[in-house]
């Protein structure tokens, strides 16, 4: 490790530190904070504005609850300073049982705007436009990717499709149905291809971007990039998309995020890495640890496989702690990104029932 990333993994440490201060500081003024922590705040056994001093510090809250999520009121989790404000809500599941919600005002568009800073203006140029084909609905990635394009100086093109009505035709055992499904999406995307001259961006799933790769060919519809999230990717997934769907001549950027996190980076690509696929979370705005399977305060080495624990720290979202239904490898900082990532991420095998994907 080099003395110039030992200083930056020093810097971030001490960011990171700053930056939980200060989200701690906000969630819990009487004034600005949310009703949900000031409520929970009542029950604490120590001070949050007073105690937490550190990022290490939140271990002091316990693991965040997926309950807590699912149903109303929705404005209690809603900041006392952002009350006035616009608010939309995004759902994250909800394939059984009632989706967890998060509120936003401008999260979605600042996680969106920094992810902006780290594409290639090359593969993905300013003023293009975008082809958005993948899930909308309640969901914050169609607004998001829209306003991804928007902030590159392009339009986006979207095309409807609804994650959860795939999952209940493969768990109904109806797979022509969702097959007539699939390709029904990814007409309408042609169509979009073939209308739109000017489309050189491209967001889609894993599933859904070999499904129009067998109908096309992106190279030749001027397809310079392919930003992919959803579905796990495997390192096989992202060879094959590189040098077979995209024939190696399209620049092919996978994510790892959700309505919850925001947007991880994937590490630039490096042969040394053999295609694994590594993503840097974006801190200090939200950090990935991988806890041990069998103990989940404590948190693997490198190299290692185990739970993804996700913690958020925005004005408007404080979330520590919270377990994910993901387990992936840890990995080392790097040069861009001079803080922990996560790699290969899959779903967590701990669960009793098997997660389905469909197409997304």
């Amino acid at each position: 490790m080099t003395t110039t990333l030992e200083d930056n993994i020093t810097e971030a440490k001490q960011r990171l530190d700053a930056h939980v201060r200060e989200i701690v500081a906000w969630h819990f003024d009487p004034q600005t904070g949310c009703p949900f922590w000031l409520e929970q705040a009542k029950r604490l056994d120590f001070d949050p504005r007073e105690d937490v001093r550190s990022y290490a510090d939140l271990d002091r809250f316990g693991n965040f609850q997926d309950e807590w999520l699912r149903g109303g009121p929705v404005r209690r989790w809603v900041p006392k300073a952002y009350a006035d404000q616009p608010v939309y809500v995004f759902e994250t599941g909800g394939s059984t049982g009632v989706p967890k919600s998060r509120v936003n005002v401008n999260d979605f568009r600042i996680d969106y705007e920094m992810f902006s800073e780290t594409l290639n203006d090359e593969s993905f140029p300013k003023g293009a436009d975008w082809l958005m084909l993948g899930p909308s609905g309640p969901r914050r990635l169609r607004l998001a990717v829209e306003h991804l394009a928007q902030h590159r100086g392009g339009i986006s093109f979207c095309v409807d499709m609804d994650p959860r009505w795939v999952v209940k035709l493969i768990r109904k055992g109806r797979p022509q149905e969702m097959h007539e499904y699939k390709d029904h999406v990814v007409d309408q995307g042609l169509t979009l291809l073939k209308a739109h001259d000017n489309i050189r961006c491209l967001f889609t799933t894993p599933k859904l971007l070999e499904a129009l790769c067998e109908r096309v060919s992106l190279v030749k519809t001027g397809i310079k990039g392919v930003f992919c999230g959803g579905t796990q990717m495997t390192p096989q997934f992202h060879r094959f998309a590189c040098e077979e769907l995209l024939e190696g001549k399209v620049q092919f950027v996978p994510t790892y995020g959700n309505t919850l996190m925001g947007l991880a980076c994937c590490k630039p690509f490096d042969p040394a890495d053999n295609y694994d696929i590594i993503y840097h979370p974006p801190s200090p705005r939200a950090m990935v640890e991988v806890v041990s399977f069998d103990d989940e305060k404590t948190v693997v080495g490198y190299g290692e496989w185990g739970r993804a624990r996700l913690t958020t720290l925005t004005k408007e979202f404080f979330m520590p702690r919270f377990l994910e239904r993901d387990e992936c490898k840890r990995t080392p900082p790097c040069e861009p990104y001079p803080w922990d990532g996560v790699a290969n991420v899959r779903p967590y095998s701990g669960f009793q029932t098997t997660v389905v994907e469909g197409v997304y």
